[in-house]
């Protein structure tokens, strides 16, 4: 048995791909912190501040959310079950397509999408804002906030 990982890389820390790995499980650490008080997961806030940004009043389809936040539209239809039953969103039949849904924020939930925000943009700045303003690669900027 050979010892070792046969890699272009000279450590773990020179590799773009496992830096990404543990700088976004660190962001994502923060992410739950901030988003506990509000209720919500990391993910049911993408999607609340998503339709929250849209505004419109005849809402979207659960399709063209998944779209808009790229992720999977069966994951987005579960997280929107659990939005409604918190009285977050409102799912309507379409009346363009009785088999599709439109998706609208409650006014409950535009102001949790709202507050939650302002804590979420709290949590950014501290987590990436505080870095030096000097241009760097990918790799010192990933290497960085991985300290």
């Amino acid at each position: 048995m050979t010892a070792g990982l046969h890699t272009r890389f000279e450590s773990d820390d020179a590799s773009p791909g496992f830096m990404l790995w543990r700088v976004t499980n660190r962001w994502q650490a923060v992410m739950r912190r901030t988003l506990a008080p509000f209720d919500l997961t990391h993910v049911q806030f993408v999607l609340l501040a998503a339709l929250t940004w849209r505004a419109d009043p005849e809402g979207t389809t659960q399709v063209d959310l998944a779209h808009t936040v790229r992720t999977d539209p069966m994951m987005v239809s579960q997280v929107l079950r659990a939005l409604e039953a918190k009285g977050l969103v409102e799912r309507r039949v379409d009346p363009a397509d009785a088999r599709a849904r439109r998706v609208l924020a409650t006014a409950a939930g535009v102001d949790r999408a709202r507050t939650a925000n302002a804590a979420v943009e709290a949590a950014d700045e501290e987590f990436f804002g505080a870095r030096s303003a000097a241009p760097m690669s990918l790799l010192e900027h990933l290497s960085d906030l991985d300290r």
